[in-house]
């Protein structure tokens, strides 16, 4: 897998999976086309992965990613802001078109 994690974005995942699951639980980051990045998610903590997903272990998470979203996760890099407006993770894909106004 080609993707990127920052630690910002990887401690705000180890948070979720020991406030949410138990042993051996890891972040389900299911990801589609859309958002200001190019990409949006769901995410959960999941007990263990869905059926068809890739357990992937990266930077001390063990991510669960379903078939696309390891396809869209090509080339980016996963990102954790806090915003007046908004906190979670966020996504930067170089291939995607800016479709939004930088601030």
């Amino acid at each position: 897998m080609n993707f990127e994690i920052t630690p910002k974005a990887a401690k705000f995942i180890r948070m979720m999976i020991m406030a949410d699951g138990g042993p051996g639980a890891g972040f389900r980051l299911s990801v589609s086309p859309g958002g200001c990045s190019g990409l949006s998610a769901e995410i959960a903590v999941k007990a263990e992965p869905d059926a068809g997903d890739a357990v992937v272990a990266r930077d001390g998470v063990k991510l669960f990613l379903p078939a696309e979203s390891r396809l869209l996760l090509q080339g980016v890099t996963i990102d954790f802001a806090e915003t007046p407006t908004s906190t979670g993770l966020v996504f930067f894909d170089p291939k995607a078109p800016a479709t939004c106004g930088s601030h």
